[in-house]
């Protein structure tokens, strides 16, 4: 107890005490021995080479290759793939060079080669391009159809609640802007969004540009920097977009150059106000703005109409009025009602005009035809009344003007409301993108790690390797890693996580979560594109894009429904025109204000408006970018449409246990001592002695004794003589003059050293624990036990527990040995247990469950699970941290918690039951309407269906389809979830 009051003593001091405003970092970044960072300013950036590694085959030969690499000096960081049999290596060129590094490999006793870069010879490229006058799910397909079509094009994606198109290409056969020229072609309008290229890019603003010549020699003066990809200009925007390699290079030197550009130095950089992200919510507003408009103007016109068809005809005095004659039969009436609704027909419907002419001329119909089709057949029926009426002194016709304006009215506002609900849908992506904090404070240091300045720069400007300044309530800037200060973040905004997470030196931070209470200086690693925020918007982005294959049925059923309900609307007017010639029906259901020709044309217009492709094609995607959304925001990042539909079938989920089921480090857990003395001072010898170890053990102990110790940063141990190392079983040292032997009981009975009944007795009941007992001998006498355990996850059991409640069958996979598979399996309630399975293993059992009928989801932690999550029918990968960018897996649960596992099952299940309610709204419309529409009704009961309550019905369907989506932004997880209390692991 008095230690852990002088530990939180010690915490509180360092957090709350005598800040200096000055501090001192004594060991900033790994250079190698002897060099200082000016030295390593000088030698330039680090490079990064590939190598095939031979004769591989588990974890500790791994080990081995990043050990032998990492004795190099210059090595910044070296990461060994067993799978793939590779080593990918960063290190500085001027103290070491790949030839260096490969014979270092060969000498660890493994075959080496170097891997050619293959970056620059790019093969396929990713470019993102905004669609603008998509209406339905006929344009998407149609577009869809031309792209893949067009040579070098590999892959293409159209996404209608996005209004996106992502085409994979070649860049060597198409280039992005002749994908653009094809889609304007096809009769859309194309928008770059990305290229593919430009991860990193920055628009700069460039004030004092008078002539062509000054904008090409900042063009040229920002070429020749190094790490600058390209460089585009847009001189009458006074834009400049630089691609860059931030490893590199950064936005601040861009601006340096173009300031110090030219004798006169009157150009100024800033940083383009468009931010990132802000092109599709500009377009989305413009696009809420224009359907806004263009609804205000159609019922200024409308109205009128609408009021002298509609309802001064029963105000006697104005009827009369209207009823006067000008020529012939034509009246006041009809001359207003024409006059008003030509505006309407031809200058605000005219987009419905365009959108039928693009899609008619590629062989494809939408709504845009059947709308084109309906109004103009009430226009022009209208006029040739109103001519036929002018022309002859006794034709009484009834004019249907208020039927084409007020459908185009209703629709417009149908389609303003689709939009404005359109937009919230993606609401997920442009509160991610608003985390990132406006500015930020730079620090300068100097040789010696002392700060020389601050500097309030806009949070665009931070470039790799800054020293960032973070102050209690602000948001972290940039992802990094912590140089001095300890505080609690919160972290909830980007993995979900409620708790404050404590964050003391070396510890990483991630842009846009917010510092609680202590100050922070951290060191800038990923900026730009590269950040954790910017890969998790990337995710969601292109998830939002991936159809999931329950669309595959509304897209077969938009390619034929067009034609058929023109041929349907055709049929119904011909039916009811010839019935009513044929004497079919009695003269008495015809409204007095029409004859029998202009009734069957109601019931035609009708069932072509009614009958609507929209809210069939939004059905499945705005529940997916909902779903995908409401994920992101919980820690649960879902790759899209397939992820979603595959994981609400899943009933059988394989566990990996080291690192998934557990926590993936072994720590000491338990301590008995056999006689009486200090703890802490017990602590001291053994951790002298292990210090010079590089076993995980050995590690989990010294960490362990750590907590002992005031300066548990850094703390110096006693010195320890003669040690030697005992390949699996232990070490020995002289320690204080004390031979100390910490091993197993093998390494003690080799020493001649008798373990007591007791001590005995304590290694039984580690092992039947699944943990691993450590002797502790000193001169030659046992003095303790320490029990070491890689622990369970907490909540663990509950959550196999709720899985079984589900119907989810739980199954663990693990290399690991039958003895600890077994223990840790019954700790937590698995039954089916397969142990020492390799990776290739791994994926075999789950075909096998595959096989047996199993829709199965595989939970690993993405390194050696890659096989079996590939090959699950869900791969989930739990573990991820920042690194989300997992190829492998479906879904990535981002807080490493076991819990989201249910999350993300439970989550797909109640996206896909909206998806199932959506196409329910959007056919239960059709299904419903075209027969009410066709007048299948009239007979009995003398309801019909007018064509503008038709459109209102129409854009109506649209609207709650969107909206029945929107609902499950207040999805909630499950009760046993919110139940469940996940404590800490406890270690006694």
């Amino acid at each position: 107890m008095a230690t852990k009051l002088l530990a939180l003593a010690c915490i509180r001091k360092e957090s709350y005490g005598d800040l200096s405003p000055r501090p001192h970092y004594p060991s900033m970044p790994k250079y190698p021995k002897g060099v200082t960072a000016q030295e390593t300013s000088m030698q330039g950036s680090e490079a990064k080479a590939m190598f095939s590694v031979m004769g591989m085959t588990c974890s500790a030969c791994a080990g081995s290759v990043e050990k032998a690499v990492k004795r190099l000096p210059g090595i910044k960081e070296a990461v060994v793939d067993v799978l793939n049999n590779k080593a990918q290596v960063m290190f500085y060129p001027s103290f070491v060079n790949e030839e260096s590094i490969r014979e270092a490999i060969e000498d660890a006793g493994f075959q080496a080669a170097l891997i050619q870069d293959e970056t620059d010879d790019k093969s396929v490229q990713v470019c993102r391009i905004r669609i603008n006058g998509m209406t339905c799910t006929s344009c998407s397909s149609t577009l869809e159809n031309a792209l893949q079509a067009v040579p070098g094009v590999q892959k293409v994606q159209v996404a209608l609640a996005t209004e996106e198109a992502q085409i994979h290409h070649d860049p060597k056969i198409i280039t992005c802007n002749q994908l653009m020229e094809k889609i304007e072609e096809t009769g859309f309008g194309a928008v770059l969004v990305s290229t593919g290229e430009d991860m990193s890019k920055i628009n700069l603003r460039i004030d004092g540009v008078r002539t062509v010549n000054s904008m090409r020699m900042l063009e040229n003066s920002l070429q020749a920097l190094p790490g600058v990809q390209a460089v585009q200009t847009s001189p009458e925007l006074k834009k400049i977009a630089v691609s860059y390699k931030p490893d590199m290079t950064g936005p601040r030197n861009f601006i340096k150059v173009i300031d110090s550009t030219g004798s006169s130095r009157r150009f100024k950089a800033t940083i383009y106000p468009e931010g990132e992200g802000a092109g599709r919510e500009s377009h989305r507003k413009e696009e809420i703005k224009q359907f806004f408009r263009s609804f205000l103007w159609s019922l200024i016109f409308t109205t009128p109409v609408f009021l002298t068809s509609m309802v001064f005809m029963y105000i006697p005095g104005i009827k009369h009025g209207l009823d006067t004659k000008v020529v012939n039969m034509l009246t006041i009436g009809e001359i207003i009602r024409w006059v008003l609704s030509t505006p309407v027909q031809f200058i605000i419907g005219r987009r419905f005009y365009t959108g039928s002419y693009k899609a008619l001329r590629h062989g494809s119909a939408n709504m845009d035809v059947l709308i084109a089709l309906g109004t103009n057949a009430a226009y022009f029926y209208s006029v040739y009344t109103v001519i036929r009426a002018a022309s002859s002194p006794d034709f009484e016709g009834t004019d249907f003007f208020e039927t084409s304006a007020m459908l185009i009215s209703f629709i417009l506002l149908g389609k303003y409301l689709e939009v404005l609900a359109k937009g919230k849908t993606s609401e997920a992506i442009a509160k991610l993108m608003n985390l990132a904090p406006e500015t930020a404070i730079l620090l300068s240091l100097d040789e010696e790690g002392n700060v020389i300045s601050e500097e309030e720069i806009d949070s665009r400007l931070i470039q790799k390797n800054d020293i960032i300044k973070i102050i209690p309530g602000a948001k972290v800037a940039s992802d990094g890693f912590v140089l001095w200060g300890q505080t609690h973040i919160n972290e909830s905004m980007i993995t979900g996580e409620a708790r404050p997470v404590a964050k003391r030196k070396g510890d990483t931070v991630i842009g846009g979560t917010v510092n609680e209470n202590g100050v922070l200086h951290i060191k800038a690693t990923k900026v730009g594109s590269e950040s954790a925020l910017a890969q998790i918007v990337r995710l969601v982005e292109s998830a939002q894009m991936a159809k999931a294959p329950v669309q595959k049925f509304a897209d077969r059923i938009s390619k034929y429904f067009v034609p058929l309900v023109i041929m349907l609307s055709f049929s119904t007017w011909l039916a009811w025109f010839l019935a009513g010639k044929l004497h079919g029906y009695p003269e008495s259901w015809i409204p007095s204000s029409m004859d029998s020709f202009e009734l069957a044309l109601q019931f035609g217009i009708s069932v072509m408006v009614i009958a609507c492709p929209c809210a069939l094609g939004l059905a499945t995607p705005t529940a997916v970018m909902v779903g995908t959304g409401v994920g992101a925001s919980l820690g649960v990042l879902i790759k899209g449409g397939q992820a979603l539909e595959g994981a609400h079938k899943v009933n059988c989920i394989v566990f990996d246990k080291t690192g998934t089921l557990t926590v993936g480090k072994p720590v000491v857990v338990n301590t008995r001592l056999l006689k009486n003395v200090v703890l802490h001072e017990f602590y001291e010898l053994v951790a002298a002695t292990e210090v010079n170890s590089e076993h995980p053990l050995a590690k989990a102990i010294i960490e362990y004794a750590k907590k002992f110790r005031e300066d548990e940063e850094n703390p110096a141990w006693p010195e320890a003589r003669d040690f030697v190392s005992i390949t699996g079983h232990g070490v020995k040292a002289i320690v204080r003059d004390k031979e100390v032997i910490v091993g197993n009981k093998s390494l003690m009975l080799e020493n001649n050293i008798v373990i007591p009944v007791d001590a005995q007795d304590m290694l039984t009941e580690t092992e039947s624990m699944a943990q691993t007992g450590i002797l502790v001998s000193i001169d030659g006498e046992v003095m303790g036990v320490l029990a070491i355990s890689d622990p369970v996850k907490p909540g663990a059991q509950e959550v196999i527990s709720i899985l079984k409640s589900m119907n989810v069958r739980s199954i663990m996979v693990t290399g690991d040995n039958w003895g600890t598979a077994s223990s840790i399996a019954s700790q937590i309630g698995i039954e089916t247990v397969v142990a020492e399975a390799k990776p290739e293993q791994k994926a075999e059992k789950v075909k096998e469950l595959q096989a047996e009928g199993y829709a199965v989801a595989m939970v690993g932690d993405g390194i050696n699970d890659s096989p079996a999550l590939v090959a699950a029918d869900v791969g989930m990968a739990i573990g991820a941290g920042t690194d989300i960018a997992i190829e492998a897996a479906d879904i990535v649960l981002m807080k490493s918690n076991l819990e989201d596992v249910i999350t993300a099952i439970h989550l797909s299940r109640k996206t896909f039951s909206r998806i199932r309610l959506n196409y329910i709204w959007a056919l239960g419309y059709n299904i419903l309407g075209i027969p009410i529409a066709a007048g299948a009704l009239f007979p009995s009961t003398g309801f019909r269906l007018p064509p503008w309550i038709a459109g209102a019905a129409m854009a109506a369907s649209s609207v709650s389809v969107v909206c029945c989506s929107l609902l499950l932004k207040n999805y909630k997880r499950p009760k046993k979830l919110e139940n469940l209390e996940i404590g800490g692991i406890q270690i006694e």
